[in-house]
């Protein structure tokens, strides 16, 4: 009777684990912020290549005048 009671118990536990609902999925990420990357790559290139210019002119100016 005792083996037949553990029997009975042991299989009503199993299909109660395997029967049991999934676990729901995780939450989603928050979505990335709104801003572009490259919003202003443009005024960016020119910015760097008046930089340029100016540090350059600026260093040969210099490098004529310690002569």
């Amino acid at each position: 009777m005792n083996k037949t009671l553990t029997l009975i118990m042991v299989i009503f536990s199993v299909q109660a684990a395997i029967a049991a609902d999934p676990t729901p999925p995780p939450p989603t990420p928050p979505p990335p912020p709104g801003l572009p990357i490259d919003g202003s790559i443009v005024v960016l290139f020119f910015l760097a290549l008046a930089t340029g210019y100016y540090l350059s002119k600026k260093y040969i100016s210099t490098k004529k005048g310690s002569l």
